[in-house]
């Protein structure tokens, strides 16, 4: 094959192995301290706590370079005396600008306290600015050659502070200098009001072009983040649907010709035990294609929470014979579809372990549900037992446990002998 061809293994990116993508994505949601189920909105909130971060730490960049041009300005008898900063005061304001551009470096990787830290110290920036602004020796107020780095404070406010609200101290200095020539018994002349008016409109154009701007990055962003998140859901659902499609034709149709011959087996013998034999086949077979649909319709989205634990309730008080009392209440959207197959499990070891251990006579099973928190409870009348004592062996209570846990609710088992179990199930929902 040709080397330059486009379809050459050089071009082609390398294919990496599931691990290989594990490791990647575990070590991208560590450094950006996310957690494995991370929504589009924590990460475009990641990407744009990232994206501050690099740009506090170009200011911070920023600051030493113009700390090592003071220091300059301090060494150089003749640029001390321009600027006025041969006194404790300018020494003074030298070694606080030093410490809290330090100290804003330190905590720059807080999500909270680096962004107000960075805001406060960027305002101390521009207090000894103007601090600088107002030394006579430079021409002083609209005068001073030093009144063009009022444009890199605005620049600056507006990458880090893209808001309207948030860019308006750069924007203060402009009257403050006014006020500045005013104190200094000067009347601003006509070309010094052109050089007023000129840095004004400076400031408006960069601070539309850059909030503009980085509202359309970040819509731009977030847009594409959403995307990627509906695309691999979508991808979840359409496999999920062929799978479903798979187990229904296959696995659901040999259930189906088991129950079929059955029933034929059942015409062909007479004896009692062989008689009984196929019944239980038959029901055996008859419920695991119930559970075989019950789950199609979990993977296809397509369960209700409350029917579905209704159906099961007839269904084992059918089979069993116990007084099952069901009830249900209130309405929730939107259940994922783990959480929905953790209750539906939940209820079916807690019915189980009241009619085979519990020798129950009456049962009742109540769902709640909001949109903030669904409950599950399941009271039987039985002989009860110790929550606390250890038995090998058997794992149902610890299955339930950890059911709970992988959806982030909570199961409590209130229980003693001779008075009954209640198990109530909780999950919060999160929108």
């Amino acid at each position: 094959m040709n080397p330059l061809s486009p379809l050459s293994n050089e071009s082609q990116p390398p294919t990496l192995l599931p691990e290989d993508r594990r490791r990647r994505v575990e070590a991208v949601l560590e450094r950006r301290k996310l957690s494995g189920n991370v929504s589009s909105r924590a990460a475009s909130n990641s990407w744009m706590q990232e994206r501050f971060v690099a740009r506090a730490r170009a200011l911070f960049y920023a600051r030493m370079m113009f700390l090592g041009l003071g220091l300059l300005i301090f060494t150089v008898p003749a640029w001390r005396m321009y600027f006025g900063t041969g006194n404790l005061i300018a020494f003074a304001a030298y070694t606080l600008m030093l410490l809290y551009s330090v100290a804003n470096y330190m905590v720059i990787d807080h999500r909270t306290a680096g962004r107000y830290v960075t805001y406060v110290t960027l305002c101390f920036d521009l207090v000894i600015w103007v601090g600088l602004l107002s030394q006579p020796q430079t021409g002083g107020g609209l005068q001073s050659p030093l009144l063009a780095t009022q444009l890199v404070f605005t620049t600056l406010f507006a990458l880090l502070f893209p808001r309207p609200v948030a860019i308006i101290p750069p924007l203060l200095v402009l009257p403050i200098t006014i006020r500045l020539d005013q104190l200094l018994n000067r009347a601003p002349t006509a070309i010094e009001l052109l050089t007023l008016l000129w840095y004004l409109s400076l400031n408006f154009i960069l601070i539309y072009v850059l909030v503009y701007l980085n509202e359309r990055e970040v819509a731009a962003h977030r847009e594409v983040v959403e995307l990627q998140s509906d695309l691999k859901e979508l991808a979840v659902v359409e496999e999920r649907n062929r799978l479903a499609r798979e187990i229904h034709d296959g696995l659901g149709a040999s259930l189906s010709s088991l129950i079929i011959q059955s029933e034929y087996l059942t015409q062909l013998t007479k004896d009692p035990a062989l008689l009984k034999e196929i019944g239980e086949l038959k029901t055996s077979a008859e419920e695991s294609i119930e559970e075989l649909r019950r789950n199609l319709r979990m993977m296809r989205e397509d369960f209700d929470l409350g029917s579905g634990l209704e159906d099961y309730v007839k269904t084992f008080r059918d089979r069993t014979q116990v007084k099952v009392v069901y009830e249900r209440a209130g309405y929730a959207d939107q259940v994922p579809p783990e959480t929905q197959l953790t209750f539906f499990r939940v209820l079916q070891e807690s019915l189980s372990n009241a009619a085979r251990h519990a020798a129950s006579t009456q049962i009742v099973v109540k769902l709640s549900l909001s949109p903030k928190v669904i409950t599950l409870s399941v009271k039987d009348d039985g002989k009860g037992f110790d929550p606390q004592a250890k038995n090998p062996g058997h794992y149902g209570l610890i299955n339930l446990r950890e059911r709970a846990l992988k959806v982030q609710g909570e199961v409590i088992i209130d229980s003693k002998p001779g008075a009954g179990t209640h198990i109530t199930f909780q999950v919060p929902l999160r929108k």
